[in-house]
């Protein structure tokens, strides 16, 4: 089988990132961007997902963490477009819910290459670490329009706003985990009508 890995660089008058992903990995996951709140979140990803995924970022967090956040999430959603080539043979479509704590969260995802994002949220508080929570909108935004995949993101209830982006970080990982798994029974067509995505 032909390893799914991506390496991404991405160099702006803002950032300079270099992300490397691996669908077929174990959950480890080495990240640095600088922002605390996002290393934390991405390592959940990666758990969930069991994606290799490792990340070295420096931005202009002296102005804010906007940039490096973003770029961030565009190099990571170019590393799966990449990895997941032509997506032959994968089951393409999948969800998640994930409890925390007193929050549930859900996600879905379908790799079919028509770009959409919807994030159903409400958090109370402004940042929660280094991370704005006005930001988290944007960042799966940039993930699936730069990944090719239509992702919904919803949060059916919560108190605790890292309770909240946590659950949909983890069902992230755990959705696009399933819906990257490659099923037998197509032996590897594409996974549409179509013939082609």
């Amino acid at each position: 089988m032909e390893q799914r890995i991506a390496t991404i660089t991405r160099t702006t008058g803002e950032t300079e990132i270099t992300l490397t992903l691996n669908l077929d990995g174990s959950g480890v996951s080495t990240l640095n961007t600088g922002i605390g709140f996002l290393d934390h979140m991405l390592t959940l990803w990666a758990k969930h997902g069991l994606f290799d995924l490792t990340v070295n970022a420096r931005g202009d967090l002296h102005i804010d963490e906007h940039h490096t956040a973003e770029d961030t999430c565009i190099c990571l959603g170019r590393a799966l477009d990449q990895a997941l080539g032509e997506r032959r043979g994968i089951t393409r479509t999948a969800h998640s819910f994930v409890p925390m704590d007193e929050a549930l969260a859900l996600v879905a995802v379908d790799l079919g290459g028509r770009p959409y994002c919807v994030v159903q949220a409400e958090f109370v508080t402004p940042r929660v670490g280094q991370l704005g929570t006005d930001l988290i909108f944007h960042l799966f935004e940039s993930i699936a329009i730069h990944g090719r995949m239509n992702l919904h993101a919803q949060v059916l209830y919560g108190r605790n706003d890292h309770h909240k982006i946590e659950g949909l970080f983890k069902a992230f990982g755990r959705a696009l985990d399933a819906a990257t798994r490659f099923d037998p029974r197509l032996a590897g067509a594409v996974p549409s009508t179509k013939g082609v995505l």
